[in-house]
């Protein structure tokens, strides 16, 4: 398979490429996702697993929850990575920190349940409480 995206962190630390995504891209408001990112919405992509490969540091990764793990540069703090155990064949991405992130546009929002009371997205993409229903 083709590597065709690249990334980085914001110290330019740990770099990455990685295969073309397996999915569209979302934006997540779930509690744990706004808390490891200081943010009120992430935005993610998923890639498949055996594609990712880091070119310069490797992040750290750590244990954010029950089965998920979440990485990040050691030295500027930039969040990379998302993973679940039971989708071991595959890792979101970051989509902040792709060198062409305007490239990969998100679908939908999920968890809005999560999501702040003054978070009410008015893009016009669907919204759904948990996540995306599957096909």
């Amino acid at each position: 398979m083709e590597l065709t995206l690249i990334g980085r962190c914001l110290c330019n630390h740990v770099q990455y490429r990685c295969g073309a995504p397996l999915a569209p891209a979302t934006f997540c408001h779930c509690e744990s996702c706004r808390r490891a990112a200081g943010a009120h919405v992430v935005a993610w992509v998923t890639v498949s697993a055996d594609t990712l490969v880091f070119t310069a540091a490797k992040p750290v990764e750590f244990n954010s929850s029950d089965r998920v793990f979440r990485s990040f540069c050691a030295r500027c703090g930039t969040g990379l990575t998302y993973r679940r155990e039971e989708r071991a064949a595959e890792v979101d991405i970051s989509l902040s920190s792709l060198e062409r992130p305007a490239d990969i546009v998100p679908i939908d929002h999920i968890y809005m349940e999560d999501a702040l009371p003054w978070d009410r997205p008015g893009d016009g993409l669907p919204q759904y409480p948990k996540t995306r229903p599957v096909d």
